[in-house]
């Protein structure tokens, strides 16, 4: 059983993101400002490097969580994910991905307990080398470009502007307690609240 794993970690909590100042503020790394909006809300800290990750641990419901912002491109971040997961034996129902949702309004959360990348190649990475497309993931809404020609890697590594700056910040708050709901108090409850409609 999982319990009996080395440090007693339950849960890996991966937030993903690109490493980097010129990454901050980007759509992409919404994952990375949950991350921090987390630790402000805990009193934790996440800067230890570990599996191609800077992480940190919390105690969330009684539960011992391992935070993960991976250090890798986003398209790499299996590489720090199926690393941590084999070491602490974490089955993939019990590591929960953030990232951001290019389908969903700015600010939007979506909470799902299984699913496809949708087409997100951190998503994409972590499926492949978990082996698993079974774990739980929280998306949050950056928008759609503004047209069709628009190409989808300059906007998910363009900043948030204007209204948009402001909405995020509420929105990675609000994914923050999601995590948290998710662990203590289950998926099920967890999407119930957080996956309304703005």
């Amino acid at each position: 059983m999982f319990f009996s794993n080395p440090g007693g970690v339950q849960w890996l909590l991966v937030f993903l993101g690109n490493p980097g100042p010129r990454y901050a503020f980007t759509r992409h790394n919404a994952g990375f400002l949950t991350c921090d909006a987390l630790c402000d809300q805990l009193g934790v800290k996440v800067e230890r490097l570990r599996f191609h990750a800077l992480t940190g641990q919390a105690e969330i419901g009684g539960e011992k969580v391992l935070l993960m912002k991976p250090q890798t491109m986003m398209n790499l971040s299996g590489d720090a994910v199926a690393p941590a997961a084999k070491f602490y034996k974490v089955p993939p129902e019990r590591v929960i991905v953030v990232s951001d949702e290019v389908s969903l309004p700015v600010g939007q959360l979506r909470i799902r307990k299984k699913g496809s990348a949708g087409g997100h190649n951190g998503l994409k990475s972590i499926i492949s080398r978990l082996g698993s497309d079974q774990f739980p993931r929280i998306r949050v809404g950056v928008g759609s470009p503004p047209h069709p020609d628009y190409d989808m890697a300059d906007w998910v590594l363009g900043t948030f502007q204007n209204e948009d700056a402001e909405t995020i910040k509420d929105a990675v708050k609000a994914a923050a307690e999601a995590c948290v709901s998710y662990i203590q108090d289950g998926p099920d409850k967890a999407m119930s609240r957080f996956n309304q409609k703005k």
